[in-house]
């Protein structure tokens, strides 16, 4: 029955059940990162280590961590847009082209998530939906036809605030990233994952006076493809809307 899927999903994923991994069987790893096309739209992002921030107490960003839905009207600049990027999904070093280690933990290093942006007030972009490449610190453009804004929104059941932020994080995960080293049991991992990026766009935007609220409530079957995935092979797991708070 539908009201057992959850417990279903523990128990089918607990280690007694799993079968032995492709990793263990052999199998070569798929790639840390998703392929993008070279001749697309790539936008240079300012270096992490540039972007100004504001020094914040990490006991007080703590204290003060709450889910902001009214934004001003103001745009993020991009480095601040980058400072976010690498806060959440930066790569620190790229481990013998077999692991990357990043500012947030990932299972084993696997790292399945990609990061998706629905841009609407960011200087120096046009509004639409972006793609982080996370390795080359660099964004991808993947639409700016008209209203993705309202079908964001839509997909996101009507919530409005994700029109009215600069720019909604949109995580995707690939989960054969994951699964190939921990099977089945790897999906439980995907959404840690997701939480650990999540909490650090929470932390991470107390320095440039900006405000988040996670989103767990869209539909996948419309939200998926406004980012060009199929949902199988890739999924949205979480959605988040940042502003700066008014």
């Amino acid at each position: 029955m539908a009201h057992q899927a959850g417990s279903t999903f523990i128990e089918k994923t607990k280690y007694h059940h799993m079968d032995r991994s492709d990793q263990a069987r052999g199998v070569p790893q798929p790639p840390l990162e998703l392929p993008f096309d070279k001749e697309g739209t790539i936008i240079d992002l300012p270096r992490p280590r540039e972007c100004a921030s504001n020094p914040v107490d990490l006991r007080r960003a703590i204290e003060k961590r709450t889910s902001i839905r009214k934004y001003a009207q103001s745009s993020l600049s991009l480095s601040e847009l980058s400072l976010l990027l690498w806060c959440t999904q930066g790569v620190k070093e790229v481990a013998y082209h077999s692991a990357t280690f990043r500012t947030v933990p990932s299972a084993g290093a696997r790292h399945a998530l990609e990061t998706y942006l629905l841009v609407n007030r960011v200087d120096g972009l046009r509004p639409g939906i972006y793609r982080f490449l996370a390795i080359e610190h660099k964004l991808i453009e993947i639409d700016t036809s008209a209203d993705l804004a309202d079908k964001v929104a839509e997909a996101c059941f009507g919530q409005m605030f994700v029109k009215t932020s600069a720019v909604t994080f949109i995580w995707t995960a690939v989960p054969y990233r994951m699964t190939w080293r921990y099977g089945e049991r790897g999906y439980r991992y995907l959404h840690l994952d997701a939480g650990h990026a999540c909490q650090n766009l929470y932390l991470s935007a107390e320095s440039i006076d900006c405000g988040v609220c996670a989103i767990a409530a869209f539909s996948d079957d419309h939200i998926n493809p406004l980012v060009g995935i199929d949902g199988q092979e890739q999924f949205v797991i979480y959605v988040a809307t940042v502003g700066k708070t008014p």
